[in-house]
């Protein structure tokens, strides 16, 4: 029997570890922006869907489908979504979605002009807001996409382009990569917080 083929966006490891760092150091962004109301459950659902339709993550599609559809988005909402066509969609939220596929498509390095019309659209706290949320999503989008493509090798389901190094890297390194982002980043914020503290005593006069 001929194996099928699915399609999803390719990573490496590197790129999932590089991922990691970025979610890891927004991770308090993420928390606070849970609590603090500014993106609504459903608006919330939106924005992972909008970075999952540009990464082709089966996983997160059925998981943020069907919690979009509990927090009250419509189904027509939900297939523009997953086809990308976000024109029709409410225009305040459209420019977020928008972000977040231009974000997932440039993989975490949107232009400079794009990023700073989000920030002046919606204001720098709920910008961070909704940039937290993107960053989760391609976390786990990532993620996803190998853990799939690895499970579907045993089932005659190869996904196109794939390599089982990066899909085991990525699915089963999790466990040595996110330790190892999270170590990296609080040795990269001791570190600043400590240079930033010295560059203050010098700058402070002598009395």
């Amino acid at each position: 029997m001929e194996a099928q083929e699915f399609k999803a966006r390719i990573f490496t490891p590197a790129s999932f570890y590089k991922h990691l760092k970025i979610f890891v150091a927004s991770f308090s962004d993420f928390r606070k922006a849970r609590k603090n109301g500014n993106v609504s459950k459903a608006f919330s659902e939106k924005i992972m869907l909008a970075v999952t339709e540009v990464n082709g993550c089966r996983y997160c599609n059925y998981v943020h489908t069907k919690n979009a559809i509990d927090a009250g988005t419509s189904e027509d909402e939900i297939k523009m979504l997953l086809n990308g066509e976000l024109g029709e969609l409410d225009n305040d939220e459209s420019v977020a979605l928008m972000f977040a596929q231009h974000y997932a498509d440039t993989e975490g390095n949107p232009d400079k002009e794009t990023y700073s019309a989000f920030v002046e659209h919606y204001g720098e706290q709920k910008a961070a807001d909704i940039l937290a949320m993107i960053k989760v999503i391609m976390v786990a989008n990532i993620h996803g996409i190998s853990l799939d493509a690895f499970v579907s090798r045993f089932k005659n389901q190869k996904m196109k382009g794939s390599k089982l190094g990066n899909e085991l890297g990525i699915a089963l390194g999790v466990l040595v990569l996110l330790p190892a982002a999270i170590i990296k980043v609080w040795f990269e914020k001791t570190f600043k917080n400590n240079t930033n503290e010295n560059q203050n005593k010098l700058k402070t006069p002598i009395i």
